[in-house]
């Protein structure tokens, strides 16, 4: 697959690039994508959920009055959980939500992902660029000379800049990741990724 190199500027520099056809041209694997987004969802939960349970209530464990001859109900104890501020049934408790899957699977899920941005012409490559200190102003102006500014747009760098990381963390609907970082949830909740000339080797690295 070839796609034409853009300059910062958004003009064609009249070259082309050759994409790897076993990564952006692939039969996406739909299950393998789920499995990888669903481990990435879960790895993002704390876990720290925690409610009380009758035995860990402070209050009285006196049984409020006799069992029979009452009329009522049997009653235990005021931290019963029927009662208001009583302690809670079967609450959340600390938990760890990780899943593991396996690194195979994870790169069929990434190259699943990539093919399906390429299927839907939604990747553009562009020459290398950077700042010499963050300006918001100048990546936003990039972004639209390349006429993705009015997408949700995924930058993929060679390696992490943080000049660059800096310049777009400002902007909603903008965001950046270093090849060797990219994952398929990033991937998929971008709607259009900016590939910069030198990551599509370290792209092929991470995914094949």
């Amino acid at each position: 697959m070839k796609l034409t190199v853009y300059n910062k500027e958004g003009k064609d520099t009249g070259r082309t690039v050759e994409l790897p056809e076993d990564i952006f041209a692939i039969e996406p694997n739909e299950h393998s994508v789920w499995l990888d987004v669903k481990r990435y969802l879960n790895a993002q939960r704390q876990g720290t959920h925690k409610s009380k349970e009758r035995s860990e209530m402070s209050g009285s464990t006196r049984k409020l009055h006799r069992q029979k001859g009452t009329g009522g109900s049997r009653k235990g104890d005021i931290n019963n959980p029927l009662y208001r501020g009583g302690g809670r049934v079967f609450g959340p408790r600390p938990r760890n939500y990780d899943i593991q899957v396996n690194a195979k699977v994870k790169r069929l899920a990434r190259r699943s992902a990539l093919s399906a941005k390429a299927s839907a012409g939604s990747i553009v490559v562009v020459e290398d660029f950077s700042f010499e200190a963050p300006k918001t102003s100048a990546f936003r102006t990039i972004l639209s000379a390349l006429k993705v500014d009015d997408k949700k747009s995924l930058t993929i760098t060679a390696e992490y800049d943080k000049q660059l990381y800096l310049s777009c963390r400002n902007l909603p609907t903008a965001s950046i990741a270093p090849a060797k970082d990219l994952n398929t949830y990033q991937i998929l909740k971008a709607g259009v990724l900016v590939i910069s000339e030198s990551a599509i080797a370290h792209i092929k690295e991470n995914c094949a």
